[in-house]
């Protein structure tokens, strides 16, 4: 949920933690010189503006007719919300004081400079949604430090909560003159009283708090979820009991469980009444010390008849002994059972009443709790409820095992797309240079690749075979064999960027060092392929196979040549004159021009002379045979 909260600050930070909220809204007033809240109170804006996108401000306008109505019911919000976002932590908000002219809002989170966050979600809420102006200030703040997330660390452990009261002022009439100061109709007042006996028997989950929150009575379902959460206690421990001993207040969060921060102040008494009756209260089943033992069968009639026995007018020690009478039903790592619902304040008899029903999301939580379908209300939403989350959670299963398949569907596409892609770049690598490819792919134009070199050094290596025979089909597969061997070695040899293989062309080899990539050294690198190609001939050890070999050095063109099947193709008189060095050269022997003696001689490369070679097109040239390197001294 909180990754929500950062994408609705207009898309300026996405799948970052959410303590950069205050972070950027510190360094943005370090930029601007504009306070830290101005930025906080406007990203709560962004925010509200963000959700309406996914549907929640249809959600709020449901929760009722007036923005006072929404302020009643942001913590239910919150609260129905979990179904949803399972690991959802919100805040706690609640009204205490609501009059004509605006509302007092107390704020209560675990984590610490938001306060001015939720000011802007308010402002743009009763803006947008409701059409209204409001000014908020704040009447009192505790442990609300400015920048992070994480409130103060209290001595006891744990986090101190962040507790802020707002005064909101706007336009509060109509509301006050709708919902507070409505009258009873005359029919009511007309009513005779009704037994607690009835009411305990349509909320068989509610619980009679007399002034010193004392259980008084109990409806039949909780006591018998109480006997199943506390095996070894006695029931007579529950009727009588301070409520705070087996029950937990959760929601409204931040507040004891007492008299007094249940109902506020005497004074306030019929406003306060009308105020509980918005409030949502959520309460959790203390669960007893658990023991080893036999399970004892209990008849659900028994539990009825012996609840139904119970009423206000009873004394404490009666509604202890009926209790008591109630066979109990053993059971081990049960659950503890939520309860959510209203707090009414019964004047007749000076007590609270809730009215609640247990907080159970799918049948699954049903089970563990202890529970069956029977026991919830009849007349409530609690059993919809359960089939509901059950129903969404097989949904949401199969939706889940669904995109798990579509997920490695798409792992395994990726990997066939990701072996086809290097496949298809060996393939491309194999007829056109790596460089070129590259420009090729961001859009360059084939006949922009064409680029002239001052002096590279290409080099031809011929393939000889002295076995002939008289089967033209044997000797042409062994030919082919033979070929595929040789040219295989040499293309073990070839190393980007210092020798890059151009072509074969039937049993001739075509190598250049110097393109497509710049080489200073490129004289060097081909003598040293070419002893490594002459080399790997003789350790293949084929019969009657040799190879001849030559390379020049000079200035060439080079560039891609053809549509259907592209290849990086050589031109100029240096390369006539290396495929002249090759064909006029001899069967394992390697010769090379003059020109490129001198530059390996300087190299330290041994060369032998062989004189003059009539080369056409050129006349006679001086050759020598490429020996290896000269040995060092010792």
């Amino acid at each position: 949920m909180y990754g929500m909260l950062l994408e609705s600050v207009q898309h300026f930070v996405q799948l970052y933690p959410d303590n950069l909220i205050p972070d950027l809204a510190a360094a943005l007033s370090a930029i601007t010189g504009k306070p830290i809240d101005e930025f906080m109170i406007f990203f709560g804006r962004c925010f509200v503006r963000f959700f309406s996108n996914f549907g929640y401000d249809e959600l709020i306008k449901a929760t009722g007719r007036y923005f006072c109505d929404f302020l009643h019911s942001v913590d239910n919000i919150h609260l129905q919300m979990r179904f949803t976002y399972r690991k959802m932590k919100s805040p706690s908000m609640q009204l205490t004081e609501v009059d004509e002219n605006g509302a007092v809002l107390v704020y209560r989170s675990t984590r610490s400079g938001f306060s001015k966050y939720l000011r802007g979600q308010l402002l743009e809420i009763a803006k947008q949604l409701y059409g209204m102006d409001v000014s908020i200030k704040v009447l009192e703040s505790q442990n609300d430090t400015p920048g992070g997330t994480s409130g103060p660390i209290s001595i006891q452990g744990g986090l101190k909560t962040v507790i802020v009261k707002y005064r909101l002022d706007f336009d509060n009439r109509e509301y006050m003159q709708r919902r507070v100061h409505i009258k009873a109709h005359p029919s009511q007042l007309q009513l005779t009283p009704v037994n607690s006996k009835l009411l305990l028997n349509l909320f068989p989950f509610a619980l009679i708090l007399n002034e010193e929150m004392k259980i008084t009575a109990v409806g039949e379902k909780l006591i018998e979820s109480w006997m199943l959460n506390n095996v070894n206690r006695s029931p007579m421990e529950l009727i009588g009991a301070k409520v705070t001993e087996h029950f937990k207040l959760r929601r409204p969060s931040g507040i004891t469980f007492t008299w007094e921060n249940v109902r506020c102040s005497p004074s306030m008494k019929e406003k306060i009444i009308k105020r509980l009756q918005t409030v949502l209260f959520e309460i959790q089943l203390l669960k007893g010390s658990s023991a080893k033992g036999t399970k004892d069968a209990t008849k659900q009639s028994d539990v009825q008849s012996a609840a139904s026995q119970v009423d206000t007018s009873s004394s404490t020690e009666d509604a202890a002994k009926i209790i008591t009478s109630i066979p109990r039903r053993g059971s081990q790592g049960l659950r503890s059972i939520l309860l959510k619902g209203e707090m009414r304040y019964i004047k007749d008899i000076n007590s609270l009443v809730f009215l609640c029903s247990p907080l159970i999301n799918n049948l699954e939580e049903l089970r563990e709790m202890g529970l069956y379908l029977n026991d919830l209300n009849p007349h409530g939403l609690s059993r919809e409820m359960v089939f509901s989350g059950f129903s969404h959670y097989s949904r949401l299963d199969l939706m889940c095992e669904r995109e798990e398949q579509r997920a490695e569907e798409l792992e395994t596409s990726l990997a066939l797309a990701d072996s086809w892609k290097r496949q298809g770049d060996e393939l491309l690598y194999s007829m056109i240079p790596r460089t070129i490819a590259e420009r090729l792919r961001e859009g360059q134009n084939p006949h922009e690749t064409c680029q002239s070199f001052e002096e590279v050094t290409v080099l031809f290596a011929e393939v000889q075979e002295t076995i002939t025979g008289d089967d033209s089909i044997k000797y042409a597969m062994t030919t082919v064999n033979t070929l595929n061997a040789a040219f295989s070695a040499f293309d073990e040899l070839i190393h980007s960027p210092m020798a890059y293989k151009v072509e074969t062309v039937g049993k001739v080899y075509m190598a250049v060092s110097g393109a497509p990539d710049i080489n200073p050294f490129h004289a060097q690198h081909m003598a040293d392929l070419a002893l490594a190609m002459l080399q790997s001939i003789r350790q293949l050890n084929l019969p009657g196979v040799g190879v001849k070999i030559g390379f020049h050095s000079g200035p060439i063109v080079a560039g891609i040549v053809g549509l259907k099947v592209p290849r990086y193709c050589l031109f100029g008189d240096t390369v006539n004159t290396a495929s002249r060095m090759e064909s006029s050269g001899e069967t394992d022997c390697i010769q090379v021009s003059g020109y490129t003696a001198q530059k390996l001689k300087k190299l330290g490369y041994a060369l032998l002379y062989r004189g003059k070679v009539a080369v056409k097109g050129k006349g006679d040239m001086e050759t020598f045979w490429l020996q290896g390197p000269v040995p060092k001294k010792k």
